[in-house]
């Protein structure tokens, strides 16, 4: 469909999306201005802009994969899995809106949801057996992918190409189609695999969006860019972090639901622990690597021992997994206060700890008594409130190894490179910025994710 050029009459709403707030001290003034220029800047308005749509774009791809699980299994949270996926698309929209007008938004709005419903009706002829419905329904997903890259193309003047826009919503849809398939096979493993590379190709996404949005309207974003060392770190720690609490809640599902992917599950919220104590490591040593590894490690194991207790029926082990919960808050607000030597002060990390922990735990007690409703809305919370830690530890660790973060200028132009960032340079992995602090010889040992250009 063609889509008339539309001016912007608003900046992006970001409060529609999700809250961002850095928790770092200012610890002192000189640190407090080298963290608020231009070059260093964590909270510009573009890098909100880009945090923002990472988050709404990185949930769309873990409620979708996670919604069609839920329809391959016959779950009795599906309609409200689906709700929540519905709820995300008009979060999306909203901020599509603000930049585009109404009339943007409403054919915005029209064309993703369409998407949705198709990969409702691949589930649906799956566990039909019908192959003419499946092969119906890619065909109307390959229809998807060409109206909504030239929707993209359109609104942004060209500045997000169509042809470009397409290669990535290819791998996207390849990406949820195979890993649906993979999971209604019984394939867990590379099925849990694949949903978090497609978490993390929607970061690449939002990486994208934004810098198009920001190039073709520089004065509602202050000229900042959204693309810089520094607001790279975040977004990769937005999208690590937020991660995590997705993956928890639904792990935590599972091992109530008794499910046969509860391994596969398990192991990859233990996949994402492992890039964040990597990281850590590799700005502050491996000593402190494996502290963060050891207590970040153990929050996870209580939710476990309070998702055993709650199945068994025993009240004193839930009371004890609780206690060792707020034990790790304490303990792991004290070793990032220490790390950033006081910029992540141990007080607000302990009430944001205490807000995750609570989210998490509240989400598996609605779940566990039936009430999905309540079930799905904490767990969207749990999942935008993770983006606080990943702006207060940016925040933190840019002020603390300024000479490490130096800005890019806004391009000339937008390339024409897919859903992955800019030619020739895109963002750098947020291991590859963090190994950089270290010693040369770390880059040799930290797995690097490729960036599809």
């Amino acid at each position: 469909m063609k889509m008339n050029k539309l001016l912007v009459a608003l900046p992006l709403s970001l409060a529609m999306l999700v809250p961002t707030a850095a928790l770092a001290d200012s610890h002192g003034s000189s640190h407090s201005e080298s963290a608020q220029t231009a070059e260093m800047g964590t909270a510009t308005p573009a890098a909100e802009l880009r945090i923002a749509l990472d988050t709404v774009l990185t949930e769309h791809a873990f409620l979708a994969i996670e919604t069609m699980r839920k329809g391959a299994d016959g779950a009795e949270d599906f309609d409200q899995a689906s709700a929540a996926l519905l709820a995300n698309s008009d979060d999306l929209t909203a901020a599509v809106s603000s930049v585009y007008g109404e009339e943007g938004g409403a054919a915005f709005q029209e064309i993703w949801n369409s998407h949705i419903g198709y990969f409702v009706d691949y589930v649906v002829a799956t566990g039909e057996g019908d192959q003419a419905a499946k092969d119906a329904a890619l065909a109307e997903l390959e229809e998807y992918k060409v109206e909504q890259a030239e929707f993209f193309d359109t609104a942004t003047e060209g500045n997000l190409p169509a042809a470009a826009v397409k290669e990535g919503l290819d791998v996207h849809v390849n990406q949820l189609i195979t890993i649906f398939d993979q999971y209604v096979a019984g394939d867990f493993e590379p099925a849990y695999a694949g949903e978090r590379e497609a978490i993390q190709h929607m970061s690449m996404f939002a990486e994208s969006l934004s810098i198009a949005i920001t190039t073709q309207f520089p004065d509602k974003f202050e000229g900042t860019n959204p693309d810089t060392p520094a607001i790279d770190l975040r977004a990769q720690l937005n999208y690590t972090f937020t991660e995590h609490a997705g993956l928890a809640v639904m792990a935590m599902q599972d091992g109530a639901d008794g499910a046969e992917s509860f391994d596969q599950a398990a192991g990859a919220l233990l996949a994402n622990a492992d890039d964040l104590s990597a990281a850590v490591g590799s700005v502050y040593g491996e000593e402190a690597g494996a502290q963060f590894a050891e207590i970040w490690g153990s929050h996870i194991g209580y939710f476990v021992d309070y998702v055993k207790a709650t199945d068994a029926g025993d009240e004193e082990a839930k009371a004890q997994a609780k206690e060792d919960l707020d034990g790790y808050i304490v303990e792991q607000a004290a070793l990032l206060d220490a790390a950033t030597e006081g910029r992540v002060p141990a007080d607000a990390l302990e009430e944001g700890l205490t807000t995750h922990v609570s989210q998490l735990l509240g989400s598996f007690d609605a779940y566990a008594a039936g009430d999905y409703e309540t079930a799905y809305s904490e767990m969207r919370a749990a999942y935008a409130h993770m983006t606080m830690p990943a702006a207060g530890l940016s925040a933190a660790i840019t002020d603390q190894f300024p000479e490490q973060f130096g800005g890019k200028e806004m391009p000339d132009k937008m390339p024409a490179t897919g859903l992955g960032g800019a030619e020739g340079a895109g963002t750098i992995p947020y291991l590859w910025i963090f190994a950089g602090l270290m010693l040369a010889a770390l880059t040799t040992t930290m797995a690097l994710r490729a960036r599809k250009q």
